[in-house]
């Protein structure tokens, strides 16, 4: 018996997210090479983006509920196959449609990561250190994203595109090797010490009874809303720096991975603040409503990059931003444990994602073409206004945060 294997377990899942990221940000990093290689418009790009998302969204609710079936490690080894594979084949794109396609692909593998990250912190870890278990994994997508840029430019520049992702997508299967040798679900006499529910599939709640509850309403709302603000940055920040602060792709290099290396701290604050004040007595109701607001409130504020008037300004408000993203979801992507036990967090947490994915695929669609048309102004107001939205719905939803009765 050793409950704390859960650090290791949830180190794991670390790597996973940052190999994610890389995988992901490949494609955003190059996209002014690509872009101009290629002869794309914004909207063209956008569409590129879009199939990535279209895929994400279906595959985050088919992911946890395979998760909540299969398991953690059989799920886990089947996503990271398929968007390794599916990573590596975008060095063989030779216009917009193959691009399309891998991205598709990339999308219905690496969705299953979040389900998946989500149910191992209901199986492995106890309430109190739940939030900051999300923030440890979540960390990976910030960390994944500040260091995928100096690598991506480093790697292009030395060995070309196509090689670049050949690189990057083999990382996956090298974590599998890991993951294969090292993960196991706790035993019972761990789960008694650590205090958590065995996950079962015996009575796996149906879809058509989940989303009788409100609380699951309030999680896919939230997420639906707030989530572009994160894609937003993910998709479009290289293009930004270099179109309106006219940055080439070596500055870009330095100065893309700024707002996520922020993002990475306000993430193991948001799980940090939840874990301190769990300890000190705060009801799981009242830490995690107050931690929510804290980080919409931070989201809003990152519509101050419009009285911006230098790269560096901006790189600080959306750094703002970016920081109140994190914490936030890191809070919001624990309440499925909050209110459903592990053989339903997989399904609930898919559902979220789902939402997040269906949000972010409308707001970069709208991206492309307001920029082409407007410019980026009214997409940084929009942008602000949507986490007050999802954050005043899921707090109108969520009811009091413990768990739901059947």
């Amino acid at each position: 018996m050793n409950p704390s294997l859960r650090w290791l377990m949830i180190g794991l899942v670390f790597l996973a997210t940052l190999i994610n990221f890389i995988d992901r940000f490949t494609v955003s990093t190059l996209a002014p090479l690509i872009v101009s290689d290629l002869n794309l418009t914004n909207q063209q790009y956008a569409g590129i983006a879009s199939w990535f998302l279209v895929a994400y969204s279906i595959s985050h609710a088919l992911s946890g509920r395979l998760y909540d079936r299969i398991g953690v490690k059989k799920g886990f080894s089947f996503s990271i196959t398929l968007w390794s594979l599916a990573a590596m084949a975008h060095a063989t794109a030779r216009g917009a449609g193959a691009l399309s396609v891998f991205r598709f692909l990339l999308g219905l593998g690496e969705a299953g990561n979040w389900p998946g990250a989500a149910k191992i912190c209901a199986e492995w870890f106890p309430v109190k250190e739940r939030t900051f278990a999300m923030s440890i994994f979540n960390s990976g997508a910030a960390l994944g994203s500040v260091i995928a840029t100096p690598i991506i430019v480093a790697l292009q520049f030395r060995f070309g595109w196509q090689a670049t992702f050949l690189i990057t997508g083999s990382l996956g299967f090298f974590w599998l090797i890991l993951w294969l040798a090292l993960y196991r679900p706790p035993t019972p006499a761990e789960r008694a010490v650590l205090g958590v529910q065995e996950a079962t599939n015996a009575d796996q709640t149906p879809w058509i009874e989940l989303i009788q509850h409100k609380q699951v309403w309030a999680i896919v709302l939230g997420r639906f809303f707030s989530d572009p603000v994160w894609w937003l940055y993910l998709n479009w920040l290289p293009l930004y720096l270099s179109r309106v602060h006219g940055l080439d792709l070596k500055t870009i290099a330095w100065a893309a991975p700024v707002p996520f290396l922020v993002s990475d701290i306000g993430s193991l604050l948001g799980g940090g603040s939840a874990a301190y004040l769990l300890g000190r007595g705060w009801s799981v109701n009242k830490t995690r409503k107050t931690l929510i607001v804290i980080g919409a409130a931070c989201m809003a504020a990152g519509c101050g990059i419009l009285t911006a008037g230098s790269v560096y300004s901006a790189l600080a408000w959306m750094s703002i931003a970016a920081f109140g993203f994190q914490f936030w979801v890191n809070n919001v992507q624990t309440l499925p444990s909050d209110y459903f036990p592990p053989q339903s967090v997989g399904s609930v947490a898919g559902m979220g994602g789902l939402g997040a994915g269906v949000g972010a695929l409308l707001f970069t669609l709208s991206t492309g073409w307001l920029v082409d048309n407007f410019g980026y102004t009214p997409v940084l107001i929009i942008v602000a206004i949507l986490p007050v939205i999802g954050s005043t719905l899921l707090l109108a939803l969520a009811g009091t945060i413990e768990p739901v009765s059947k």
